[in-house]
């Protein structure tokens, strides 16, 4: 009886499981992404703290100000300015958002689907602009909106952006994954190759239409550089560009510009909460492919 009460308390006893130490190799790599993880978040923090401080504390590496204030926020919110800057970026990143997806996927689904001579002299020449920083096409850009008459203009701020090359490669290889029996069979319905492209092609990459969308929109939400240039007309700033107008020739009042920024990431933070599992996917999607 002990012996069979013995052989059931060990039946029922779980398996130790011993832990697996860490090796230095994985410590390195651990801190190393934890150290690069906090260089990534201070800046964040540091520009909500100083959101809430006095001009006096704006010099005080305090992450917690010793005396904490909404009066910033209440100032940025007060001003009108602040509104139609929100609203212009808006306008903007959506309108500009919008066209690079359309865009970008009929090029992409173009080069992909169709075979046509100079297919790939096309795609390559698409790539080769990757290669070309952004400061070189500057003064090409804003010569081609003097010549249209774009300068000072919400369409001179958004043409740059309406077609990515990137978004192109992207919804190029995205395309791939998409058979060819599915289209062959929407042609036999009797649909054309714009309806193939929209009703069929388009819902199958929806990752890569949501990635690209949150791409596109936040390079357009957060670009300075190029408003700056291009307009001169503070009903046209943009939200980066007119939170510069908090800055006097004796002082910078970082408070206010800390505060507009922080109200500024909003729309990012909402934006990709709302988009994540999407880039997660597309992101899975396109390491099964590589």
């Amino acid at each position: 009886m002990n012996f069979k009460a013995s052989s059931a308390t060990l039946n029922k006893a779980k398996p130790y499981k011993y832990k697996k130490q860490m090796t230095p190799t994985q410590i390195i790599r651990w801190t190393v992404l934890f150290l690069g993880g906090v260089a990534m978040i201070m800046p964040i923090v540091f520009m909500m703290s100083t959101s809430f401080k006095w001009p006096h504390e704006i010099y005080n590496l305090k992450i917690i100000p010793d005396e904490p204030t909404l009066d910033n926020y209440a100032y940025v919110l007060e001003d009108g300015r602040f509104y139609k800057w929100f609203i212009n970026s808006l306008i903007i990143a959506t309108i500009t958002t919008i066209s690079a997806v359309i865009f970008d996927s009929l090029v992409g689904y173009t080069l992909c689907k169709f075979r046509f001579r100079g297919r790939m002299i096309v795609f390559v020449a698409i790539l080769s602009t990757l290669m070309i920083p952004t400061e070189m096409l500057v003064i090409p850009w804003y010569l081609m909106a003097k010549d249209f008459g774009w300068l000072n203009s919400y369409w001179g701020i958004m043409f740059p952006g309406v077609m990515t090359a990137f978004g192109t490669f992207l919804m190029k290889q995205f395309f791939e994954s998409v058979p060819d029996d599915f289209l062959e069979a929407a042609r036999i319905d009797g649909l054309n190759e714009f309806q193939i492209w929209w009703t069929v092609a388009m819902p199958l990459v929806t990752p890569a239409i949501s990635a690209l969308a949150i791409f596109v929109f936040l390079g357009n939400w957060t670009a300075f550089i190029w408003p700056l240039i291009v307009t001169n007309d503070p009903d046209l700033y943009t939200l980066p560009v007119g939170l510069t107008t908090f800055s006097v020739e004796q002082s910078v009042e970082w408070e206010l510009i800390m505060t507009g920024a922080a109200l500024a990431t909003i729309p990012t933070l909402i934006v990709f909460l709302v988009f994540q599992r999407y880039i997660i996917r597309g992101v899975v999607m396109t390491g099964l492919k590589g």
